[in-house]
């Protein structure tokens, strides 16, 4: 919940979509884990009859959340581009985007790891939401450093559309339910 408000907070005063970006994905992700703990539930009361219609519904909602931070993404950064506007330096952000890339990439690896020991589709989605922070905190870092060293106004909307190709792809994979 910090991470998000930070976020969202620091990318207001910036003018960042980016750093808005990285709040809503916080938010997600916070969505994401609340509809995990559900399917685990689910799991633990019904044993092994654990039915595959939750696990599905589950993965399917994890890939529908991705889905629409992509939308945002794309919607925001196309209007930010086309009315030529950008972020301005900030450093709540950068500090934020520091400590979250070795926070991400930790959480994503140990989620995956137990997604594949699992066999949990659903739990997959929610790796790949971790792993969506940490291309966000990556391009997050990048976009500030960038907009910070030469000022160019574009660089918000088209760093903020570099991760729309990830996260349409997990968000894909998770609604077929693909394990790869």
């Amino acid at each position: 919940m910090l991470e998000a408000a930070v976020g969202i907070g620091a990318g207001v005063a910036a003018g960042s979509l980016t750093l808005v970006a990285f709040g809503a994905d916080s938010i997600i992700e916070l969505l994401s884990a609340g509809l995990l703990l559900w399917r685990l539930g689910v799991e633990l009361r019904q044993g092994e009859a654990f039915s595959e219609a939750i696990e599905r519904t589950a993965a399917r909602i994890g890939a529908a959340l991705l889905m629409a931070l992509a939308l945002y993404v794309v919607a925001s950064a196309g209007w930010s581009l086309w009315i030529g506007t950008g972020q301005a330096f900030s450093g709540p952000g950068l500090v934020l985007a520091v400590f979250a890339i070795p926070v991400m990439a930790g959480l994503a690896v140990r989620k995956r790891r137990l997604a594949d020991a699992l066999g949990s589709v659903a739990l997959r989605a929610d790796a790949a939401e971790s792993m969506a922070c940490l291309y966000l905190s990556a391009i997050v870092l990048i976009s500030l450093a960038a907009q910070w060293a030469f000022g160019a106004w574009w660089i918000d909307g088209a760093s903020a559309l570099a991760l729309t190709p990830f996260l349409i792809k997990e968000a894909r994979e998770a609604w077929q339910g693909d394990d790869d």
